[in-house]
């Protein structure tokens, strides 16, 4: 293949013709379907799967309302890495300044047109993985999803022939890196937020579950009436 001998032993290039080969022999039903998970369709599941355990958070009877504060600020922070991290972006792609490779490369299938910004790295992959770690920071199990579908959407990039290998790593490094570095600070900055809502008689049901909140204080009386009767009973023997 002509791209291919001009990338010479460049792993990162034969890399790329080897994954973006399978959209060449993939039915075109298949690959319209990589194009839209690629482009919109995790991205999208990675936001649902944040509220997905936003809603599982809040429902948590065993919850206490600081460990509920707390869950709940590292989703906020989820979403706020890899707006961060995304930001963090802009400079590095026009320092290093990589053309996307469908224009240094013959004989890729380019499965989404229109794209003529730098490659190195990529935003798909930033976004997903930042997504990924910091659902990880809340929520051990969500964030074992949301890093498999970040993994995923790197590997839809390339296939698309929309960036290299190296795009993808980049990403999921940088993404991880804002996420992680970032997250001690974050999380003492959001927390007695959260916490403030968690007690609010209004707006506490973002954090925690009212009826769990409700439930365990209407207890509270029960018990003290359950003890003064005890006492009583004591009393009159």
């Amino acid at each position: 293949m002509a791209g291919l001998a001009q990338s010479g032993s460049n792993p990162d290039v034969e890399l790329l013709y080897d994954i973006n080969g399978l959209a060449k022999e993939a039915p075109r039903w298949f690959d319209r379907t990589m194009e839209f998970v690629g482009e919109f369709g995790l991205l999208l599941a990675m936001v649902l799967l944040v509220v997905w355990c936003w809603w599982s958070v809040r429902r948590r009877g065993g919850v206490s309302g600081e460990e509920a504060a707390g869950s709940v600020a590292a989703l906020v922070w989820a979403p706020l890495a890899a707006g961060i991290a995304v930001l963090v972006n802009v400079p590095i792609r026009g320092f290093v300044e990589r053309p996307r490779p469908f224009f240094e490369h013959e004989g890729l299938e380019v499965l989404v047109s229109g794209k003529s910004d730098f490659s190195f790295v990529s935003d798909h992959a930033t976004i997903a993985m930042a997504l990924g770690v910091g659902l990880f920071v809340a929520d051990r199990r969500f964030g074992l999803v949301g890093i498999g579908l970040a993994l995923l959407e790197g590997l839809c990039r390339v296939y698309m022939g929309v960036h290299y290998p190296t795009d993808v790593v980049g990403g999921f490094a940088l993404g991880t890196a804002v996420a992680l570095l970032l997250s001690p600070l974050a999380m003492a900055m959001l927390t007695p937020v959260t916490t403030a809502v968690e007690r609010s008689p209004r707006a506490g049901w973002l954090v925690r579950r009212r009826s769990v909140v409700e439930g365990r204080e209407a207890l509270i009386p029960e018990a003290r009436r359950g003890a003064t009767e005890a006492e009583e009973r004591d009393l009159a023997a």
